[in-house]
């Protein structure tokens, strides 16, 4: 037995003393103990700058495939509005939108890219990248929940593989101006709150606001977010009570919410436009007779093809259609997955299971009543994340089990591969660059147009020229109606001296030299610039416009 050695202050060195506190081995915790948060630090960095990367690489490669298709008239009058918001009209006084506003959805985005950028077409490319970006990072971050792991990672990497290689064909809907993808991205984000937070009574009152926030934008949300889940939470409540149990108060305050958000969503508008902001224009009430239901299930299924990037019919390049064929797994597993949803409806610990199967049935059965056209399969655009998400949550935990991550990392190549191959294509100009560069260089400031002329040479111009779209009422040129604002054709504002004719083409108005000649007269000088006639007076044309129609 040995003793404790004496300190040189003659103390024993007892474990109390501080001699002894300051010798035992002890005194080395906090160095050992800091090294696993150190080292968790570590992890959390190299998994940002993972995230960060990723990130900037999917931005670009969705920011160059944008740029494949021209910018229209559509995205233009988007990038026009919010324009006019960042320099002071904030409820849009004047302007008449079209059945969709993005007033609070896209419209901010393109604000705060402008104040960066200024206001060209590239607003909309730049809108879009970010946008989609967005919208495969969220699909893997919901689909991937609070697993963790191998099958974390494989619940992300499915879902976001799903999402990540848009079709050439679906650029236009999903890559260009706001289609209901940014709407897809804002719901995502409600149900990440609804995923992740704790039950509580502020998350109900958070749901309801961010519900009603995207429904002031887009009426799509009632299809995609708000009666599914009213629905999923009201059939799951009555189960439970029919069989003698106990309701989910907290599924039922979140069904609550969402029937709020609606009613919210739907009086913002009209608040905004007694208070003297924008109109919009009445949604379409139509409903296809039973007899065209076979060619609107065609057109449906056709759409869902596109939308996932598997639309192989119509291809005339053997890459695309390679590549077409490749997306045909990620349709199958969205739809074994939505499958698996119906089944598991009453069983799923989560809500989000059955409110996504209730949302893809729900969206997908309003597109198939309603008279739509392949090119508008935009209506649709949620129902891709929503069954990635489902995929990633329901198939990931089956796949680690039959061992099929081999046969999925080789279908993950091939999307990478067709990412890559769509980012490459070479970019074109917006739609009427070649007139807007002309009518800028011969110093022409503000005139009229089609639509599909109007808001795109604007844009392309930077405002410099601006030209305010018409229609024709009774022979004569009235002022357009649809995406523009009132405040263009007052004559004690403006001064419009030309008529833009596109002669050929798509988007063609020769309907338009006649009626310019009946509303103004001959004029007095003719340009013809490549397909387009410029015809000018030497006068205020807007004196003489007619009437609006709506």
């Amino acid at each position: 037995m040995t003793e404790d050695p004496m300190p040189a202050s003659g103390v024993p060195a007892g474990p109390g003393s501080p001699a002894g506190a300051a010798t035992r081995p002890a005194a080395a915790a906090p160095p050992a103990a800091a090294a696993p948060a150190a080292g968790g630090t570590a992890r959390a960095l190299r998994r940002a700058a993972v995230v960060v990367l990723a990130a900037a690489v999917l931005f670009t490669c969705y920011w160059r495939q944008s740029r494949t298709q021209p910018i229209s008239s559509d995205g233009a009058a988007n990038a026009l509005q919010a324009w006019d918001m960042l320099h002071g009209n904030l409820l849009l006084h004047g302007w008449m939108l079209s059945d969709v506003s993005f007033y609070t959805t896209e419209l901010p985005q393109y604000m705060l890219i402008e104040v960066v950028r200024g206001l060209g077409p590239e607003v909309v490319n730049i809108g879009a990248a970010m946008t989609y970006t967005l919208l495969v990072l969220l699909a893997g971050l919901l689909a991937k929940g609070d697993a963790g792991g191998r099958e974390g990672l494989t619940r992300f990497l499915l879902a976001a593989g799903i999402v990540l290689a848009p079709q050439l064909s679906a650029t236009s809907t999903l890559l260009q101006a706001p289609d209901h993808t940014g709407t897809a991205v804002a719901l995502l984000v409600v149900w990440l709150v609804i995923d992740r937070a704790r039950p509580h009574w502020y998350v109900p009152v958070a749901v309801c606001v961010m519900l009603a926030w995207i429904m002031t934008a887009d009426l799509i949300v009632l299809l995609t977010g708000i009666v599914p889940l009213v629905l999923a939470a009201g059939a799951r409540a009555v189960r439970a009570l029919a069989r003698g149990g106990e309701p989910s108060w907290h599924e039922l305050s979140l069904a609550g919410a969402a029937i709020l958000a609606a009613l919210i969503g739907w009086a913002a508008p009209l608040l905004i436009r007694a208070a003297g902001g924008y109109t919009v224009a009445p949604v379409p009430r139509k409903i296809v007779g039973i007899h065209r239901l076979p060619g609107a299930a065609q057109v449906t299924f056709h759409a869902v093809l596109n939308i996932f990037g598997a639309n192989v019919f119509g291809v005339h390049s053997a890459a695309v259609l390679a590549f077409a064929v490749l997306h045909l797994a990620g349709v199958a597993l969205a739809a074994w997955a939505a499958c698996l949803a119906v089944l598991r409806f009453f069983r799923a610990r989560e809500l989000l299971v059955p409110a996504f199967a209730v949302a893809i049935a729900v969206n997908l059965g309003a597109y198939l009543i309603t008279p739509q056209i392949l090119a508008a399969m935009r209506e649709i655009a949620a129902v891709l994340p929503l069954g990635a998400v489902l995929a990633g949550r329901l198939l990931a935990g089956q796949i680690l089990r039959l061992r099929l991550r081999p046969v999925l990392m080789v279908v993950a190549a091939g999307y990478l591969a067709a990412l890559g191959y769509a980012a490459a294509q070479p970019s074109v100009p917006a739609m009427n660059q070649p007139l807007a560069t002309w009518l800028a260089s011969h110093r022409f400031s503000h005139g009229l147009g089609g639509y599909w002329q109007a808001g795109s040479t604007t844009v392309d111009t930077g405002a410099l020229v601006s030209v305010s779209s018409v229609e024709v009422s009774g022979g004569r040129l009235v002022p357009g109606t649809w995406e523009t604002s009132t405040l263009d054709y007052n004559p004690s504002r403006r001064s419009a001296d030309f008529v833009v004719v596109q002669n050929s083409g798509n988007y063609a108005t020769p309907w338009l030299r006649g009626a310019a000649i009946s509303t103004f007269g001959p004029p007095d000088r003719t340009y013809v610039v490549g397909r387009y006639t410029i015809m000018t007076w030497h006068e205020n044309l807007l004196t003489r416009l007619g009437r609006p129609g709506r």
